[in-house]
């Protein structure tokens, strides 16, 4: 039982750290498509949080993966609450 609450934690974590990369990439791509067609695009401001927000997803799985017990918990808890943020800023508000 341990162990499945150790990995649940973690694999939530790095799929979420995975698609903040993916979404931070894609913010960025849309920006330089927009800047170059002369659309507005979603703005400098949204490039370097979604950039900022992936940095530290990656470093905190990193974190989450490297340490024992209850920092690796909450490393991972801290990346699902990132996640969240950055959708709810970001994306619904």
């Amino acid at each position: 039982m341990t162990v499945l609450r150790r990995r649940t934690p973690l694999g939530l974590s790095g799929v979420l750290a995975g698609g903040l990369v993916a979404l931070a990439v894609t913010v960025c791509l849309v920006q330089g498509w927009a800047s170059t067609s002369g659309d507005p695009g979603p703005g400098s401001a949204e490039v370097v949080g979604h950039a900022l927000a992936a940095l530290g997803a990656v470093v905190l799985q990193l974190v989450a993966e490297r340490s024992p017990g209850r920092t690796a918990t909450l490393a991972a808890w801290c990346i699902v609450t990132l996640a969240a943020a950055v959708l709810w800023f970001g994306w619904w508000s």
